[in-house]
């Protein structure tokens, strides 16, 4: 079979006639044969096996008409040899002894199996994606991979793999790089392209690629969420701490500013730690009356 440079088959146009042209030639060949028997049968018995033999032609060449539907390709091989692929819409007439495959050109889906692997960071997770698809060249489907549905699952569960090894979970050490949770976009991306390195030998064109399934391993689930809480309590407590500090600074200035109030460093210190605790605090704040004179 030809090949190109690369040892992969390359795809070419095959040769069909139009459905009715091959329709013509079968009613010729029909027509023609009983034509034949007809004379065999009143006095000249010469013709009536010629007669025979085209019937039985015109028998075979109905076995080259097909049909193709929108979307979908007819590979044909002739004694083992590819001859070519029709992909336009129609009905057609080739050499009835062609053998010929239909293929799908549609957009269709994959699904992975939920996947348990270790992350970047060595965390057990559990992953699954969906991988959008479509056959782009329909010779090496047929030919370079011994069936290019099963290639294409096996691929797309390597990948997967693959992708998750590379990435963390979560934000790890580095909180700018890139993570499976946090950076669907870049991770769907970097699937796509290392997927669709794995099956240009099988003419597939991966059309899009999507996380479906992303979690912690049960076995470390409840530990990773208590680690997530915590990372969520320090950076809210952290926030809530700048904001109480900066609006002290506000309250100090402004008494400062008004020139009504005078406190002295002690007093300042007793405000500020005051303050702080009220708008830091989780609790609501109890109030403390003084019933003394203060000290002057």
């Amino acid at each position: 079979m030809p090949t190109s440079a690369t040892g992969t088959t390359p795809e070419r146009q095959a040769f069909a006639l139009p459905g009715i042209v091959g329709l013509l030639i079968i009613l010729l060949f029909a027509g023609g044969a009983i034509a034949l028997m007809l004379v065999g049968a009143a006095g000249v018995p010469a013709l009536f096996v010629p007669g025979i033999l085209l019937g039985i032609a015109a028998f075979l060449c109905i076995g080259g008409l097909f049909v193709i539907q929108p979307n979908q390709a007819e590979v044909l091989v002739f004694l083992g040899r590819y001859r070519g692929t029709v992909h336009k819409d129609g009905w057609y007439w080739t050499n009835p002894f062609t053998a010929k495959r239909k293929l799908s050109l549609r957009v269709q889906n994959f699904n992975t199996p939920t996947l348990k692997v270790n992350d970047a960071d060595g965390n057990p997770i559990e992953i699954a994606a969906v991988v959008v698809w479509r056959v782009a060249d329909t010779a090496r489907a047929s030919f370079d991979v011994e069936s290019y549905g099963q290639f294409i699952q096996v691929q797309a569960e390597t990948a997967v793999r693959h992708i998750a090894n590379e990435y963390s979970y979560d934000v790890g050490v580095d909180p700018k790089s890139a993570t499976l949770r946090g950076s669907a976009e870049e991770v769907a991306r970097t699937l796509r392209t290392e997927l669709q390195a794995r099956l240009d030998v099988a003419g597939i064109q991966v059309v899009e690629t999507r996380l479906t399934h992303l979690a912690y391993s049960p076995e470390i689930a409840g530990a990773m969420l208590q680690r997530q809480q915590a990372a969520a309590i320090i950076a809210a407590r952290q926030r809530i701490a700048t904001g109480a500090v900066g609006i002290v600074e506000t309250v100090l200035r402004d008494l400062s500013k008004s020139g009504q109030v005078k406190l002295t460093p002690e007093q300042k210190a007793q405000m500020v730690s005051s303050l702080l605790v009220v708008l830091t605090s989780d609790r609501g704040a109890q109030p403390v009356l003084q019933t003394g004179s203060a000290s002057p």
